[in-house]
């Protein structure tokens, strides 16, 4: 059993990627001390050290995919790939003290709120239990893969995975393998494995919007620069952010706008494949943006090579070695990759997160998930979620929002000192549906609602709980600080006289924040 055992601490981080190693590095320059990172595996890096497959690359700027604390002068690419961003995450880790904090093998298998204590009581899958005044979940949306339930899977004779649980010691050379799936990873995974595979059948429900890459290698003249005018670097990545900041009103406001975009992103496929009936197959009939925007050079090259099947259907079930299409195209293969993204809007934490009244996080979200200010939500006192409901983003980095959380973060803690004593804070439900409604409301007219297709960003039920229908500068504001009038103020209440044999308990009592 873990060392830690009924512990306490002020602040337990769940998750050690971007979000969680972010809030560590801001509760110690904040002064917080008394907190730990519990993460499930055995090092950091989230997100960037599970989807470790063939062509692992950033769709975002490197110099913008980075915190603005700990900038990085020496990026080797304009698009760094996945084991220089797991690298930067473990410098970050060093520079910033954050080793003792960090708890390893530490799945957190329940979390329930203790209304008597005011605090969370987290037990892991290794048996320990610790307790702590705040949690933050840092467990983020993409760190659950999600397999499609394919009739006839179990019992296929060849190898599967999914992208982000690469299996290294299978071999592909030489073999015939099926990619299912064309998001952001299977436009990566094909232009890497095409080579050397015998025959790859890629299978597509829907074809992607793809623009070009604007990726080269940083040299060594441009990155000595960069380290000794630190100023370049912060300049650089203001550019970045800059651009960005004005593509949005496209996205949220004037989606026809996008119209031009999509013209470009023809003349990138046309380029490439000179076949018409492979065209034919590749061309969505969305609006472009409606679905993520991927950018890659060598995806259209890779899918025009002779070794290459593009099916313009989904799965429907694996007969022995044959996998058959929604369309009926049967393919016979050695090995089926999914790129089939992951559980956004439905996290399994949810189901492990127990709030004030018994209820699951996932039962509070069943009709759709749903926060205040993406941060906080309504019945689950001093529970904090970085990349929460609606704030996800389609075309900048995720690093700023994260950023603008945990500025949240850091005023929701003065708040509870402000407050002194033992307190909690949590969400009055009609702050929080006003804020959902205002989101929901902005949403009506953006292009993932307006561009005709199906993407994970909506949820079972067709509501956009995933992205964020405004600027980053936006959320900056409006997470820079917490208003207390958005939230009841729990205290634990005075036990009432005990009767003969009865030793008296506390409950407690919730006042107005105002």
């Amino acid at each position: 059993m873990a060392d830690y055992e009924h512990e306490h601490v002020r602040v337990a981080v769940i998750g050690a990627g971007f979000g969680g190693l972010g809030a560590a590095v801001r509760l110690r320059r904040e002064g917080v001390t008394d907190f730990v990172v519990l993460e499930r595996a055995s090092a950091i890096g989230g997100t960037w050290r599970d989807n470790s497959y063939p062509g692992c690359a950033c769709d975002v700027p490197s110099h913008l995919y980075s915190f603005s604390f700990a900038p990085n002068p020496d990026w080797p690419r304009a698009f760094s790939g996945q084991q220089h961003i797991n690298a930067y995450l473990e410098d970050v880790a060093d520079t910033f003290g954050l080793r003792p904090h960090l708890r390893f093998d530490s799945e957190v298998a329940r979390m329930a709120w203790d209304g008597r204590e005011l605090r969370w009581v987290i037990e892991t899958r290794g048996g320990a239990t610790l307790t702590a005044d705040v949690v933050v979940n840092a467990t983020g949306p993409l760190s659950d893969p999600k397999l499609p339930d394919v009739p006839g899977i179990d019992s296929f004779p060849g190898k599967v995975f999914h992208s982000a649980r690469w299996d290294h010691d299978y071999d592909l050379t030489g073999k015939r393998v099926a990619m299912v799936g064309t998001g952001a990873s299977a436009i990566q995974i094909v232009p890497a494995i095409q080579p050397r595979a015998g025959r790859l059948t890629v299978l597509q429900r829907t074809p992607p919007w793809v623009m070009p890459r604007a990726d080269r290698a940083i040299g060594a003249l441009e990155r000595g620069i960069h380290r000794a005018v630190p100023l370049t670097t912060k300049l650089r990545r203001g550019v970045l952010w800059g651009i960005r900041e004005l593509q949005v009103q496209a996205f949220t406001k004037h989606p026809d706008m996008l119209g031009v975009v999509e013209k470009l992103a023809r003349a990138n496929m046309n380029r490439a494949v000179k076949d018409p009936e492979l065209r034919r197959k590749l061309t969505p009939d969305y609006r472009i943006g409606c679905k993520r925007i991927l950018l890659s050079n060598t995806y259209y090259p890779a899918l025009a090579q002779p070794n290459v099947d593009v099916v313009a259907s989904g799965l429907a079930e694996v007969e022995g070695s044959t996998v058959v299409a929604s369309d009926g195209t049967r393919t016979e293969v050695d090995a089926i990759v999914f790129g089939t993204g992951f559980h956004v809007t439905d996290m399994p934490i949810a189901e492990r997160v127990v709030g004030a009244d018994g209820r699951t996080l996932a039962e509070t979200w069943k009709d759709g998930m749903a926060g205040l200010r993406g941060t906080t939500t309504a019945g689950f006192p001093n529970f904090l979620l970085v990349i929460g409901p609606n704030t996800g983003l389609g075309n900048s980095s995720m690093i700023l929002m994260i950023e603008s959380q945990l500025n949240y973060l850091a005023d929701y803690l003065r708040q509870l000192d402000a407050l002194g004593g033992r307190v909690a804070l949590d969400v009055r439900p009609e702050a929080q549906d006003a804020w959902t409604a205002r989101v929901q409301e902005r949403m009506k007219r953006t292009v993932w609602n307006t561009g005709g297709c199906t993407s994970w960003y909506l949820d079972a039920s067709g509501r956009n709980t995933t992205v964020w229908p405004g600027t980053t500068a936006e959320f900056r504001k409006a997470t820079r600080r917490v208003d207390l009038l958005e939230y009841g103020v729990v205290r634990p209440a005075p036990a009432p006289a005990a009767a003969d044999g009865d030793t008296g308990t506390e409950t407690a009592a919730v006042e107005a924040a105002a």
